[in-house]
């Protein structure tokens, strides 16, 4: 692959998906599959996925089809998953819970080595052998410890300052789950993901599709 060229972010969101589906084949021990198959899988078309692929080197060989595990490996070195990643949660709320609790963080290689929030009532308990800490440590754990990932779960007015923190002691990644954008350096990775905007638009193809009686 170029690394010179750039990928779309549309290619680069529907490589995950593409690399979950491999990985069920694998586990139901299919080796070989075709871009129809994908498509048929994941909803988009053969030729997208051929086009999405290409941008990569394509990995396919005419009358052939995919080698499923090759696919499997090349796309998880694309999207980094054959690497393992240290990362933090600040907020032990619901959302932070439900992440540090989430089996297949770990199985992915995401290790949650640290645990933060502000309420009293949460800092002393554990989840998963993680003890939540208060978060005015938060500076001090990060200058004695790298962290790869920041997971922000806090109330909206908390997000910014956590990010700040977050990006002065070292962290390059950042996944916001706080309800507002939050702004970083360039050379910061950032996802911001609004449960609302998702369910939104759930509901809007739900409208569109559902006939309702006056």
């Amino acid at each position: 692959m170029d690394r010179d060229k750039k990928i779309s972010t549309a290619v680069i969101r529907r490589l995950p998906k593409y690399y979950r589906y491999l990985k069920e084949l694998l586990r139901k021990g299919i080796y070989k599959t075709s871009s129809k198959e994908l498509s048929q899988m994941t909803g988009f078309s053969a030729s997208q996925i051929r086009q999405d692929l290409n941008n990569f080197g394509g990995f396919g060989q005419q009358g052939f089809g995919y080698d499923v595990y090759n696919l499997s490996s090349e796309i998880g070195k694309i999207i980094g998953a054959d690497k393992n990643y240290k990362i933090i949660i600040v907020g032990a709320g619901n959302i932070g819970q439900a992440i540090a609790n989430y089996t297949g963080f770990y199985e992915n290689g995401y290790d949650v080595v640290a645990i933060f929030d502000k309420n009293p009532k949460l800092i002393g308990l554990s989840l998963r052998n993680v003890t939540i800490q208060d978060i005015d440590e938060i500076d001090t754990f990060l200058s004695q410890n790298y962290v790869d990932l920041g997971v922000i779960c806090t109330p909206k007015n908390a997000a910014q300052t956590t990010a700040d923190s977050m990006v002065q002691n070292g962290i390059k990644g950042i996944w916001n789950f706080a309800p507002t954008d939050i702004r970083v350096p360039d050379d910061v990775a950032l996802e911001n993901v609004h449960l609302n905007e998702s369910l939104f638009s759930l509901t809007y193809y739900y409208n569109k599709n559902t006939t309702k009686a006056d």
